[in-house]
């Protein structure tokens, strides 16, 4: 599906797991979106506190590391607003709360377009598939639609002055059939400072940009981009 031009879009809302997955999946599509002047705002719904056991870091202060890192990491691609739900890392599940709070989310920051995670198992990669970015990406379309838009939904928030938002569209990350590609090959360095910016996460790999620059080339591979060229993968879903 062709998506809606970027030039008809004003706010993005990015919802993930944790922090790092929007950094893997899109970072280099958000950096050209915001050198565009399209504003994006992370809803990231746990703080990641089960990953990075190869730093040392001890696991109560993982929470505000990880936190860290992350607004490092929006900074390294122009995204400072990011707010964080707290729900406990490995245990997400699409809770009728956790919609309620990306509803609240969608209703604050008003996108036009939305990156979430497939909430669909992806067999070729099943390290995209952790539980924890099935159950987001759930959450996440089921806040699109039908909530976000219903003034019947979660009326508390109406009365909060949270007023029903339409989604037109929703960007998939890890989607096993992508049918639409960004090429990032001009953004990739930023991509990359922003992943170099979990260093909890990524500063044991050595081999993280050659990692990163292979799944982009094939991607790029997929979309039949020239030789060398760096992309990422979306499905696209209209949501209007």
């Amino acid at each position: 599906m062709q998506p809606i031009e970027d030039s008809e879009i004003k706010r993005v809302l990015v919802v993930s797991a944790h922090p790092d997955d929007s950094d893997f999946g899109a970072s280099g599509t958000i950096a050209g979106w915001i050198k565009m002047g399209i504003e994006v705002s992370y809803c990231i719904c746990t703080n990641g506190d089960q990953g990075g056991e190869e730093s040392g870091i001890p696991l109560e202060e993982m929470p505000a590391v990880r936190q860290r890192e992350q607004r490092a990491a929006g900074a390294a691609i122009g995204v400072h607003d990011i707010t964080f739900l707290n729900y406990r890392d490995g245990w997400l599940e699409p809770t009728i709360a956790l919609r309620k709070d990306i509803v609240k989310a969608i209703r604050i920051a008003k996108p036009d377009r939305m990156v979430i995670q497939s909430p669909e198992r992806n067999w070729e990669r099943i390290g995209a598939s952790h539980p924890d970015h099935l159950a987001a990406g759930e959450a996440a379309i089921q806040a699109v639609y039908p909530d976000a838009r219903n003034p019947f939904a979660f009326t508390d928030l109406l009365d909060e002055g949270h007023e029903p938002w339409r989604v037109k569209e929703v960007w998939v990350t890890a989607h096993a059939t992508p049918d639409h590609w960004v090429d990032i090959t001009d953004t990739f360095h930023m991509k990359m400072a922003a992943l170099h910016s979990h260093a909890s996460q990524t500063a044991h790999n050595a081999e993280l940009e050659n990692m990163v620059r292979a799944w982009g080339e094939r991607n790029a591979a997929q979309a039949g981009l020239a030789e060398g060229r760096i992309a990422e993968a979306f499905k696209i879903v209209n949501t209007n």
